[in-house]
């Protein structure tokens, strides 16, 4: 897979990775959005995803297992993959049904919406915190529809959990939950069916240990933060997020 690369575009791929790396264990998500833009502007996007995949699979779990006991929040949010996964088949099947739809530029709006709303101090909803078991399911399946029209379902998970307050510990592994099932049943589909050899796979494995040591990194320099610090971190990065919806819309109008 790596034969045609030169020199110069695996350093770059090693870079992304890296910084990709860094983000994801910062703050818990990011990986793929990074990486895969990034690699795909030297190679392809099918080459993109499937150097991305593993790697990103290693900094989830890493995500998951560095940020304290998982049992408490595995208790509390083991369904939103679930709903995650129902939204998934929804919005897969709405995206077949119409596939034109402006799904990255619905997304990116309602993200600015709720920055915008938090600038003045209008995101403290209450409502959420008593009713989580209610808005649970609208958050899973909404991440999921979103997952099957945009590729980008972390936005209104992330809205969600930090409508509840949750520490930053919780916060992370509560995405990273949902992250492990969307991608493990991406790779189970890829290795099965689609025709990726065994010698590809093991090609991105030098990869997953650059990722990994760089998330470690990231998750260094999250300890090192206080969790107001993180909440602003991660609205910083929701902003970047939208923008970069919002490019990518933009491109796929008027490239």
């Amino acid at each position: 897979m790596f034969e045609s690369l030169s020199p110069a575009l695996l350093a770059w791929i090693a870079c992304v990775v890296v910084v990709a790396g860094l983000l994801q264990g910062a703050l818990g998500f990011g990986f793929p959005f990074i990486a895969t833009p990034l690699i795909a502007l030297v190679t392809d996007m099918h080459t993109a995803v499937i150097v991305v995949l593993l790697p990103t699979l290693a900094t989830v779990c890493v995500a998951l297992f560095s940020a304290g006991p998982l049992g408490p929040t595995l208790a509390r949010f083991w369904m939103m993959p679930l709903y995650a996964i129902l939204g998934a088949a929804a919005g897969t099947w709405v995206f077949v049904s119409a596939p034109e739809a402006p799904y990255t530029l619905v997304l990116a709006l309602l993200t600015l919406i709720y920055l915008s709303l938090d600038r003045f101090g209008r995101t403290d909803w209450p409502l959420v915190r008593r009713h989580e078991r209610a808005f649970a399911p609208l958050s899973g399946f909404t991440a999921g529809l979103f997952e099957g029209t945009a590729n980008v379902a972390a936005p209104p998970m992330i809205i969600f959990y930090l409508a509840l307050g949750l520490t930053p510990a919780m916060l992370v592994q509560a995405l990273n939950i949902c992250f492990l099932v969307g991608k493990l049943t991406q790779f189970s589909v890829l290795a099965t069916r689609g025709g990726i050899g065994t010698d590809d796979w093991l090609a991105t494995l030098p990869l997953v240990a650059i990722g990994v040591a760089a998330s470690l990194t990231g998750v260094r320099l999250r300890n090192r933060i206080d969790a107001q610090a993180f909440r602003v971190w991660v609205k910083r990065a929701l902003f970047v997020i939208a923008l970069g919806l919002l490019a990518q819309y933009a491109w796929s109008r008027f490239a």
